[in-house]
């Protein structure tokens, strides 16, 4: 008998993973492939949206091919803040332009002077102002710089919501990717802002389904279940949101850590924005705060000037332990680490440390992490409400046992878990939609973890 799965497109910024996942949510069969970017008319580099075309028709053909799997649905997450422009027979009219684009200040300014000031605007969509990152800023900049394609666009639809259609025929608009650092939705009123109204836009994107809907469709003579997509950020945390009731935050790290509270529905304030705080969206609808800090970037560039004042290999600090006798040390060195000095930053202190203070590297790189840890503490702290008793950590510094029993030791009053679920992303999107394919409830132990007490508080850090 074949094996009943879900396919799964999980489209990233360098690599696009296609998933086939089984009724127990094992990953049983996996391919990845790497596109060169194009380019706009403006010569900036910007996905190749033939290309993505392509592959998603082609590997879906092949997996259905397969005679041990039987693919019973089909489902999408991908980067946010990307839209595609459909004419009314569904073809692109422009290149997927790049949401690191620089955006034209003047028109910027009209719209936000148009509107009420960009303090409103971001309060009301509980966005940063970002220029390109702000998708709907994307439309805006078309309606004003390039009218006759405007006028010619029949769909404007995020790029989750675009593969979908490549199979669905069907233009649908899903919560997660309209509501999260778009500045299309008003979170105070729950529905499209004022603006997106006005400038006649809200026509383009399509009608409404939820994040956990799907559209039984034809694809190549067999009947399968077609969810309606759903961004990257959002879906990585359907999987915790399965597996525990209680209130947690979760800190996911890569380059940026950000900090996810599903269980803070409180609307962000104007110092917080200012903060680089945000609402992602719950794929039932609810506003999820979060915050965010540029630590793994920093982490990196900070490592490489430890390792060449040491003259170490920066591989070398993966497998450094946590040392209580070097933190210990560094609180009689710096002033500022002991408990009694010690306050949480929004920016790392380290970059103007001098490297000459400290014996060896080990010991720069306990204070390295430290200095990072009393930025993600005051970052979390915009974000944490009453009742948030777990925090859960994924990604790069979830397996940095420096940085955990650190970040234990700072939030003694809270438990600190490091946490992994494999393609966490890629596992959340079969999860919106498992009750359309999957005979079986979502599995309750998909989440490792691993607790760190704050127990070390004896070094008095």
């Amino acid at each position: 008998m074949p094996k009943p799965v879900i396919a799964i497109f999980d489209v990233g910024k360098t690599n696009k993973k296609l998933f086939l996942i089984d009724e127990n949510y094992q990953i049983v069969y996996e391919r990845s492939a790497r596109f060169v970017e194009t380019v706009d008319e403006d010569g900036e580099p910007c996905e190749n949206l033939e290309s993505l075309r392509s592959s998603v028709y082609d590997s879906l053909h092949q997996v259905l091919q397969l005679k041990e799997f039987d693919v019973k649905a089909v489902n999408f997450s991908t980067y946010g803040a990307s839209f595609v422009y459909l004419d009314e027979n569904g073809e692109p009219l422009t290149p997927l332009y790049n949401y690191l684009k620089s955006y034209p200040e003047a028109l910027k300014n009209s719209l936000y002077v148009k509107y009420g000031g960009e303090e409103k605007v971001s309060l009301e969509t509980a966005s940063p102002v970002l220029g390109s990152l702000n998708s709907g800023m994307q439309l805006y900049r078309l309606k004003n710089e390039k009218p006759e394609i405007f006028n010619s666009v029949k769909w404007a639809l995020h790029l989750p919501q675009y593969l979908s259609y490549l199979i669905t025929g069907k233009a649908v608009a899903d919560i997660t990717s309209i509501g999260c650092h778009t500045q299309l939705w008003d979170f105070n009123k729950n529905q499209y802002h004022e603006w997106v109204s006005a400038e006649e836009i809200d026509g383009k994107f399509g009608t409404f389904a939820p994040a956990d809907s799907s559209l039984k469709t034809d694809f190549e003579g067999k009947s399968i279940q077609v969810g309606v997509g759903l961004h990257d950020s959002s879906a990585a945390l359907i999987p915790y949101l399965a597996n525990f009731n209680a209130p947690f935050v979760l800190i996911s790290t890569g380059t940026w850590c950000i900090s996810l509270n599903p269980f803070n529905q409180e609307p962000l304030t104007a110092e917080e924005l200012k903060q680089d705080c945000l609402c992602y969206m719950h794929f039932k609808g609810k506003a999820i705060k979060a915050s965010r800090i540029f630590a793994g970037y920093e982490h990196e560039v900070q490592l490489k000037r430890i390792a060449g004042h040491f003259d170490r290999a920066a591989y070398l600090f993966k497998h450094l332990k946590f040392n209580p006798a070097v933190i210990l040390r560094l609180a009689n060195k710096i002033p500022e680490n002991s408990v009694e000095q010690q306050e949480f930053s929004a920016n790392s202190a380290f970059p103007a440390r001098d490297l000459s203070l400290f014996q060896t590297a080990e010991e720069a790189y306990h204070q390295l992490i430290f200095d990072l840890i009393k930025q993600q503490v005051y970052s979390l702290k915009l974000v944490l409400n009453a009742g948030v008793k777990r925090v859960f950590v994924d990604g790069g510094f979830g397996k940095n046992a420096i940085y955990m029993h650190l970040l234990a030791i700072a939030i003694p009053e809270i438990e600190v878990y490091a946490s992994s679920v494999s393609q966490a992303t890629a596992i959340g999107t079969a999860l919106a939609i498992n009750d359309a394919w999957n005979k079986n409830p979502a599995p309750t132990d998909m989440i490792q973890l691993k607790y760190y007490s704050a127990i070390q508080r004896t070094t008095h850090v």
